[in-house]
């Protein structure tokens, strides 16, 4: 798996379902079970939803946990204060953050009612630079993103454009492969 680039196990952007940045967060909520379901009967070979702009651009991805952190907009005031820090934040930091911007405090039934008209697009972010690689690099380099940032998928860009998804269930498939292959030699060298 050394010399194994990233385009070997890539998804092309042209398999996975879109959903307009526009679109309302009940609609989103909509098309994430679609997608389940459709991938879950085998009509869809990808669940991932792929977030596009009015120039028919990819703008990031669409997952429940967006879903979830996208109820409660208070998580972006923390997740900038994550980024500014040097060090990482401990779970007591963590906790105390949340007690301190009154994370969850709201009942979730106003939550869901205020969240209603949300289009999308108000949080939706870009992907980081630890959440991409390109078609070229080595696989050595997505292992790294995907332990360090605990990532379920990175974002392979060509140049400016996005070509594909890296899924880690797909890495792990060709991890395990590989792992049974050594055990083969293992237990032929003997």
């Amino acid at each position: 798996m050394e010399k194994m680039e990233v385009r070997e196990l890539m998804r092309p952007v042209e398999e996975f379902p879109r959903v307009s940045s526009h679109t309302t967060f009940h609609q989103a909520v909509e098309a994430l079970e679609k997608a389940q379901r459709d991938f879950l009967s085998g009509k869809a070979r990808q669940r991932i939803l792929l977030v596009y702009d009015r120039q028919e651009k990819i703008v990031g991805k669409l997952s429940p946990m967006d879903l979830t952190k996208g109820l409660e907009p208070s998580y972006d005031r923390i997740e900038g204060l994550k980024s500014q820090s040097r060090y990482p934040l401990g779970e007591e930091t963590l906790e105390r953050m949340k007690e301190e911007f009154q994370l969850w405090h709201t009942p979730f039934s106003e939550l869901c009612r205020k969240a209603r008209d949300v289009k999308i697009e108000n949080f939706i972010k870009m992907p980081s630079p630890d959440h991409i690689v390109k078609p070229d690099d080595r696989m050595s380099k997505a292992f790294h993103l995907f332990v360090v940032g605990r990532h379920d998928s990175l974002f392979v860009k060509d140049g400016e454009r996005l070509a594909g998804l890296l899924r880690f269930s797909d890495v792990y498939d060709a991890i395990a492969r590989t792992m049974r292959q050594c055990a083969l030699d293992v237990f032929n060298d003997e």
